[in-house]
C-alpha cells in the first residue's frame, strides 16, 4: 500500500523525486504491449521470435461469467448493457 507523504502547508505536493518516479512510469506504461503486458522494444524485436514460453491458465471467475452470459444468451437475452456481478463463494473453511 503506497500511503506517500504528508504535505505541509507551503511544500510542493510532488518533489523532484515523485515527478521523475511519474515519467519514468508513463514511459514504461508507452512501451507496454496493451494485451500481455510485455515491452514492445523486447517483444516485438525480431531476435526475441522464440524468446517467450505461454502458460494458459483458467480463470474460474471469468470462466463462470462467460458461462453465464452463454446461457443468458442461449435464452436470446439481449447483452446489451449487460454487466456480470461475480461473487466469490465462501468455502466450508470459511474462507
Amino acid at each position: 500500500m503506497f500511503l506517500g507523504r504528508v504535505v505541509q502547508q507551503g511544500e510542493p505536493l510532488w518533489l523532484p523525486e515523485d515527478r521523475a518516479w511519474a515519467l519514468a512510469l508513463l514511459e514504461v506504461e508507452a512501451d507496454a504491449c496493451p494485451d500481455c503486458g510485455q515491452p514492445w522494444s523486447q517483444a516485438t524485436a525480431p531476435e526475441n521470435e522464440f524468446a517467450y514460453k505461454a502458460d494458459l491458465l483458467m480463470c474460474h471467475a471469468c470462466a463462470t461469467s462467460a458461462k453465464t452470459v452463454r446461457a443468458h444468451q442461449d435464452k436470446r437475452g439481449s447483452t446489451d448493457g449487460l454487466h456480470v456481478h461475480l461473487i466469490k463463494r465462501p468455502t466450508n473453511d470459511g474462507r
